[in-house]
């Protein structure tokens, strides 16, 4: 018998822990801002955060999986809109209903872009972001001038 499935916990930790290192060697490539490659989704070692992702993202065996946990969606906005790095952090909700969308600094850029690049690198074993932003291209939301320097990293920036 497991206790409380903490393999779950332990898988999901080791994936964020694998991710975090492919964000900061993605990044340092791009010259993001150390600092914030070392602090990159720290929140995520929260319980709030930490007990919904793994438990949405792992069955209590270890085994990968995706079955949304009832806290999840609030876990994940929070995350989102207390991490900068994110660009849904950048979309300001006017009281009508309407949205403007801000520039993002470039630090945070950087550290989305390394945070794609990393994701993917955790996830699938590969560098490779361009087939994930194209599919997504439409869903994320950025100001022309973050979106022009967004992709000039995305399409012309070569992983080695």
């Amino acid at each position: 018998m497991q206790l409380f499935g903490i393999k779950r916990y332990i898988n999901y930790f080791k994936y964020v822990f694998r991710h975090k290192w492919f964000v900061l060697y993605a990044g340092i490539k791009l010259n993001a801002s150390l600092w914030r490659l070392i602090t990159h989704d720290m929140s995520k070692f929260k319980p709030s955060e930490f007990i919904p992702y793994a438990n949405t993202f792992y069955t209590s065996d270890g085994a990968s999986q995706w079955n949304v946990h009832k806290n999840y969606r609030r876990s994940w906005n929070a995350h989102m809109k207390n991490n900068p790095h994110h660009w849904q952090y950048w979309v300001y909700p006017n009281d009508d209903g309407s949205e403007v969308i801000l520039d993002m600094p470039e630090k945070y850029m950087l550290e989305m872009v390394a945070d794609w690049m990393g994701a993917g690198r955790a996830i699938h074993g590969k560098w490779e972001v361009v087939h994930w932003y194209n599919t997504n291209y439409n869903k994320i939301r950025l100001s022309d001038k973050t979106r022009k320097a967004v992709d000039e990293i995305i399409f012309n920036f070569k992983m080695e």
